[in-house]
């Protein structure tokens, strides 16, 4: 039995899409009856182009790709995508594949590859498994988000401690290493504490590195 989606996820139509390309149109037609009999959102586009253009959400979505399409193969556009910071789960399907394009498509990050034609069951399972990594990714965007936006709160001082602090420095050897009091020290500490909403040093130690992760992330882009 097909997942009801609406009735597990709540409003699911708002709050998740399932984004298709193919420029088979009843390839289209199909897919877009098989999610919206279980209450997913659909949007589907006849070639990549005019999938780019469309305004996207910023909610838990997925694509369901044909590997080849008229206008450029669907292999190439997985790489696009990643050029316009699109990252949502990519489900490839084709009425000809191999293995070749099989081992491509999924070393470039693909979610899952269906050979047409394919069980509508099988194709419901990879699309709930693809939207709930969706979920948790933009989850942990925010996540991240919210915490850079927090360290941008800090004066230069607070950042100065803040780095001490998670180096694994005391009060004490911080304030000497700043050339200040120690009562001034912890002032400062207190208040970068209560700015990243660290609840211990540990926590504070932790978020410092998904800082320092999410940096390093910038740079290799």
């Amino acid at each position: 039995m097909a997942p009801n989606f609406a009735e597990r996820d709540g409003s699911v139509a708002n709050t998740t899409i399932v984004y298709v390309i193919d420029d088979d149109e009843s390839m289209r037609a199909s897919l877009d009856t098989l999610f919206r009999s279980v209450g997913l959102r659909v949007e589907t586009f006849a070639s990549p182009q005019a999938f780019l253009e469309f305004k996207k959400s910023k909610v838990p979505s997925c694509l369901i790709l044909d590997v080849r399409l008229r206008s450029e193969s669907g292999l190439s556009f997985q790489q696009e995508m990643i050029t316009h910071g699109l990252h949502m789960p990519i489900l490839f399907m084709t009425g000809y594949g191999d293995m070749e394009m099989c081992v491509k498509a999924m070393k470039a990050g693909a979610l899952d590859f269906f050979s047409k034609p394919f069980r509508d069951q099988d194709m419901l399972d990879a699309v709930s498994q693809a939207l709930a990594r969706d979920r948790q990714r933009l989850a942990a965007e925010e996540s991240i988000a919210s915490l850079r936006a927090a360290y941008a709160s800090l004066s230069g001082r607070e950042q100065q401690v803040m780095a001490l602090v998670t180096a694994g420095l005391m009060n004490k050897q911080i304030a000497a290493e700043m050339l200040l009091s120690e009562i001034t020290v912890k002032v400062y500490r207190g208040q970068l504490m209560k700015k990243m909403k660290a609840r211990s040093v540990a926590d504070l130690v932790r978020k410092a590195e998904a800082l320092r992760i999410e940096s390093n992330q910038e740079k290799a882009l």
